[in-house]
């Protein structure tokens, strides 16, 4: 599946035409970090790896908050350089952090979920670049929304499986390997 992957640009739920209302905006923040298996895999690893490292809601809410904050930037023109390779490298880097057996520091997971946000959130931007308030508020709502589950829905399936293993140093190994591979594919893209 990761080899047949297209690169991220604009994910739309509605074909490609900027939101008119507000539940197309709703739908289209709904279906935009999931229709992007990059957008995706990264999310499914935050939860992941915030279950393996015991951090909580602090690197899953870092990550979400500055989504909205790089689509913000992305809707008032501000432009990013290399958002598509940005995107693929922290695809990569978060897999290969959830395939290590070590323990890493909140501060710079924060850190590095808040930059990774920020492109995430840009490209998010794209699809909703033209839409008046109603639907662009939707589409805030509702990529926030599905985000939000994602990350804890898949943080609550690691914590689950972590307490069922012997050896939680491993347990996540190869789902990280596996969003690492999907990272590497779309930088290959990218670049």
């Amino acid at each position: 599946m990761a080899l047949c992957a297209e690169p991220a640009l604009a994910h739309h739920a509605t074909g490609g035409e900027t939101p008119k209302t507000f539940l197309e905006g709703f739908l289209s923040g709904l279906a935009h970090p999931v229709i992007g298996l990059d957008h995706f895999a990264f999310v499914v690893a935050i939860g992941l790896l915030a279950a393996k490292q015991g951090w909580g809601l602090l690197f899953p809410i870092s990550f979400l908050l500055a989504a909205l904050g790089g689509t913000t930037l992305h809707l008032n023109s501000v432009d990013l350089p290399a958002v598509e390779i940005a995107i693929a490298l922290s695809v990569f880097l978060i897999g290969l952090g959830l395939g290590l057996r070590k323990t890493l520091p909140l501060s710079g997971a924060i850190a590095f979920g808040i930059l990774a946000g920020v492109f995430h959130g840009y490209a998010y931007g794209e699809s909703i670049i033209g839409a008046t308030p109603s639907p662009l508020s939707a589409y805030l709502l509702g990529f926030t929304l599905i985000q939000a589950a994602i990350a804890l829905g898949a943080g609550w399936l690691g914590d689950r499986l972590l307490r069922r293993t012997a050896e939680r140093a491993r347990a996540l190994t190869l789902p990280g390997l596996a969003i690492a591979g999907v990272g590497l594919v779309f930088l290959l893209q990218a670049i």
